[in-house]
């Protein structure tokens, strides 16, 4: 075939084969292909050399007129290409503004926060303040000064995490109470929320839990004003018409001591299985504080008392929000929690 011919038939070929192009990619293949490195053009370069002298300049200069109108074609056959594919891009990204957006998900305090947040309001108003203290505690301070002596049987009921002989994790937060009486001279009248530790862990009982107590010490306080003290507080969180009794107990660093119960909220007071019957749901306890714990930190008994108070953030909880599972408020999942986001 003569070199003209030659020419003739790779620009058709040429011509023909861009026509079927439809992607970038498939371009590309032509282009490499007739102007590649090992393009057919490039092969037809080549064969100058072996052809007489009065033609190669001729067939050298076809040459790079079809090398020159194969790039052109290229080019402009990859622009629009390119056009043709952000097109259709754009209409498969197409975005319906007329829609309606969507909501991103609210979250919300953890139940167990807000009812301690709550209880922290309700006390503030009534005049106390918050006080705290570290969670990492001393025997002295989470036992002696509390009139709970090496060896007390009290000792066996708290279950206590122990970090050496004398450092433990706190099991109640009334080492808060001996802190402050420590440092300020009465009238003292605070609150003490924080997290303690005790080892136990089933539906009703967590290894680590949330406390919120109360420590009242003036001149003339009586158990008359921890009765109104609590039944105010009680009577907010869980309704005006909330029933509240006073039990006789024992605790080491009140005398008197009592429970407190409330009428249950499940039932109404009817009898169920939560209250086991009874109509009554435990729910703190308290007393006047013992004169010990006034001598351990430096107040005189003889001029001043006091009352205290305990009470577990969870139980209130779980009776407020009627949660029969201790354990769900620490496992994190969402479809639980979700529940509380317009509570």
């Amino acid at each position: 075939m003569a070199g003209k011919e030659k020419i003739s038939h790779l620009r058709d070929e040429f011509t023909s084969k861009l026509k079927e192009v439809s992607t970038t990619e498939e371009l590309e293949k032509l282009r490499v292909e007739f102007i590649g490195r090992k393009g057919k053009v490039t092969q037809l370069l080549k064969e100058i050399p072996n052809l007489p002298p009065e033609e190669r300049k001729e067939f050298g200069k076809a040459c790079n007129v079809l090398k020159a109108e194969i790039e052109s074609a290229v080019k402009e056959k990859l622009k629009e290409l390119k056009e043709k594919e952000k097109r259709e891009r754009l209409e498969k990204e197409r975005i319906d503004v007329t829609l309606p957006g969507r909501r991103r998900g609210l979250g919300a305090l953890h139940p167990v926060t807000k009812t301690l947040k709550e209880i922290v309001k309700i006390f503030t108003s009534m005049g106390f303040t918050v006080a705290e203290g570290p969670e990492i505690e001393t025997d002295f301070y989470n036992f002696e000064a509390l009139n709970i002596p090496k060896g007390h049987p009290a000792r066996e009921m708290q279950d206590t995490f122990y970090i050496s002989d004398d450092v433990v994790l706190r099991t109640h937060t009334s080492p808060v109470q001996v802190r402050v009486m420590e440092k300020h001279q009465p009238p003292i009248q605070i609150i003490a929320p924080g997290k303690v530790y005790r080892k136990d862990a089933d539906v009703t009982h967590t290894p680590m839990f949330h406390q919120v107590e109360g420590l009242m010490v003036d001149e003339k306080v009586t158990f008359a004003d921890l009765k109104g003290v609590l039944e105010v507080f009680l009577k907010e969180v869980f309704g005006s018409d909330t029933k509240v009794r006073f039990r006789p107990s024992y605790f080491p660093f009140t005398e008197p001591s009592a429970e407190v119960d409330i009428g249950c909220v499940i039932c109404g007071g009817k009898g169920c299985k939560v209250c086991k019957g009874t109509g009554w749901l435990e729910i703190l306890g308290c007393g006047m504080v013992d004169p010990a714990v006034f001598k351990a930190v430096e107040i005189n008994p003889e001029t001043y008392q006091g009352f205290a108070f305990g009470m577990g953030v969870e139980r209130i909880a779980m009776l407020k929000y009627g949660i029969d599972d201790l354990r769900l408020f620490f496992e994190n999942d969402l479809r639980f929690l979700r529940q509380f986001r317009g509570v």
